[in-house]
């Protein structure tokens, strides 16, 4: 591991930890060179999952396209990055142990809405709204009608 300070490659381990996530491990690390600190992440390499989109095309699983949905949903949203990750990592940890190799496009879709409702409502409806093309204001209401029957008590 090369320091990113002086980018000499000689450092040694201070501590080690397994992440939440469970599919990584944090490292902090100092370097002998210039004696200063820096955190490391090293995540289990997984079997790479393909993703079978809707026009029969296929393309590896990708973390940061998960990631991206879910910034686009969380926009000024009172979520953390610590949040969204795990909300990753969850989703990740869903598809990796539920399939071999490939999943729709719509079942990933699916995963990644059953996450953000338990994270967010507003953010898991602005996802469903694009992810399931919503046409009009009924759609909307349509996809809200089961949060608002959940409600005990008006706000």
């Amino acid at each position: 591991m090369k320091c990113p300070f002086c980018r000499v490659d000689n450092d040694k381990v201070i501590d080690s930890r397994a992440c939440q996530d469970g599919f990584s491990i944090r490292r902090r690390r100092e370097c002998l060179s210039c004696k200063r600190r820096y955190t490391t992440y090293e995540r289990i390499e997984e079997a790479a999952i393909k993703v079978v989109k809707r026009d029969g095309s296929r393309e590896t699983l990708s973390r940061d396209k998960i990631k991206q949905g879910l910034e686009r949903a969380c926009w000024k949203r009172p979520i953390s990055d610590r949040d969204i990750e795990r909300c990753i990592a969850a989703i990740e940890n869903d598809v990796y142990s539920s399939f071999d190799s490939e999943i729709e496009s719509q079942r990933l879709g699916e995963l990644v809405m059953e996450h953000l409702r338990d994270l967010d409502e507003v953010a898991f409806v602005r996802f469903a709204s694009v992810y399931r093309q919503f046409a009009d204001a009924g759609d909307f209401v349509d996809e809200l009608r089961p949060f608002l029957s959940d409600r005990k008590t008006p706000r």
